[in-house]
């Protein structure tokens, strides 16, 4: 099968591989039909490759049809049409019961210290190949595959992977109060549906803070009141204080960091991220592991924006071990800090009525590109650098280059 393989940092390429087979006796096979590039990826892309092996299959955004079930499969049957969550889990044990999947105490990656398994994601959750490819083994047939309907388009659902269920939980955990307030820094896919998921349930206001132009167009097109970065950066007029100008001077309600390590300015992490970059894997491995390497602009910029009292529901992914955080101001205001990987299959059934013809959240239209899998390269350099409106991008396996 043809699928986008990692090889270092900045260098993904689409290889003929091994297609992939049945392993026990509840996998299913699925023939990927559409899979996500998510801003998570670039940090594979710029900065994880020591814990990446070249070969590796990236990619944890994939919806298909089932090939092939396992002997012990009930559930599913060949020809079914299913959406795969990101998170490798099983459905049964004690942290799925509670609705966390994303610590399954099955595929919990112990001798990293990690949380359950993803898809794609590099031997820090699993080293488990990814849906950026032609076919996709997915494990636990019976529990973790979602299963839609044939006829919509793909676009309708993908998003249940990842994007929906990620932006469904930032907003849950931001504990907006009704009718509240909340800003969203970082306004790519995640953020963006955030600010649209927060717009639906009832939010009054929602702020949504970015430096690229089409993202902040996208955004207020759908009703966010949108602060541009950079032009507070040129004008010298703090994004904190425009904020705290559009609520009474409060800050509000909560915030959610949608940015997480990709985050601007902070000039020092950018160094510490180019640094363990060249460092040989032996050496940035224990780095990344043990240090703070992160970007903590957009962080401390959310925990100086929600109001005293509020909440911050951090869904951008940080990586470092020793990040400082300031402590004195989070416990002087009494912020409620919620993070986490979004567990997936907890939030599906909430979100699948919003998947109809009426399309409330725009998941139609939401890939500003649909390109062959042929064409992930070039894309995933598109998008590492923010050129061509390129906000979210969904690859075709199959299809012509």
């Amino acid at each position: 099968m043809r699928a986008l393989t990692w090889h270092g940092k900045r260098d993904v390429r689409v290889e003929t591989v091994p297609d992939p087979r049945l392993e026990e006796p509840t996998d299913v096979i699925v023939r990927v039909t559409s899979t996500g590039i998510c801003g998570s990826d670039l940090h594979l892309y710029e900065v994880l490759g020591p814990f990446l092996d070249p070969g590796d299959i990236l990619g944890h955004e994939a919806m298909g049809v089932v090939e092939e079930t396992g002997p012990d499969v009930t559930a599913l049957a060949p020809g079914d049409r299913v959406v795969v969550p990101f998170n490798v889990s099983c459905g049964t044990c004690h942290m799925c019961g509670q609705g966390l999947q994303s610590q399954c105490e099955t595929t919990q990656v112990r001798e990293r210290g990690m949380g359950a398994a993803l898809f794609g994601y590099s031997k820090l959750y699993g080293q488990v190949p990814g849906g950026q490819a032609e076919f996709l083994r997915v494990p636990f047939g019976n529990t973790l595959p979602v299963k839609v309907p044939h006829g919509p388009p793909d676009e309708r659902y993908v998003y249940l992977s990842d994007v929906l269920p990620t932006a469904w939980q930032a907003v849950e955990y931001a504990a907006i109060p009704p009718g509240g307030t909340v800003t969203v820094l970082g306004l790519g896919p995640i953020g963006d549906m955030s600010a649209r998921i927060a717009l639906h349930r009832g939010a009054s206001l929602v702020i949504g803070v970015d430096l690229v132009p089409e993202r902040l167009a996208r955004a207020a097109a759908r009703g966010v009141t949108v602060l541009d970065l950079r032009a507070h950066t040129e004008t010298g007029d703090d994004v904190v204080t425009a904020i705290r100008d559009l609520t009474q001077g409060r800050g509000t309600d909560a915030v959610i960091d949608a940015v997480g390590m990709e985050a601007h300015g902070a000039p020092a992490g950018k160094a510490a991220h180019q640094l363990v970059g060249m460092l040989p894997d032996a050496w940035a491995r224990p780095l990344m592991e043990r240090a703070g390497v992160d970007r903590l602009a957009a962080l401390h910029t959310a925990i100086e924006a929600v109001r005293r009292g509020g909440t911050v529901s951090l869904s951008g992914v940080y990586g470092g071990m020793l990040d400082p955080m300031p402590m004195m101001t989070m416990f002087d205001k009494q912020i409620q800090l919620r993070m986490g990987q979004a567990n997936v299959r907890r939030w599906v059934d909430g979100i699948l009525p919003l998947l109809d013809d009426a399309d409330p959240l725009g998941v139609e239209g939401f890939a500003t590109h649909v390109l062959p899998l042929e064409e992930g390269p070039k894309a995933y350099r598109t998008f590492q650098a923010k050129e061509d409106g390129m906000v979210k991008t969904l690859l075709k396996p199959g299809a012509a280059a």
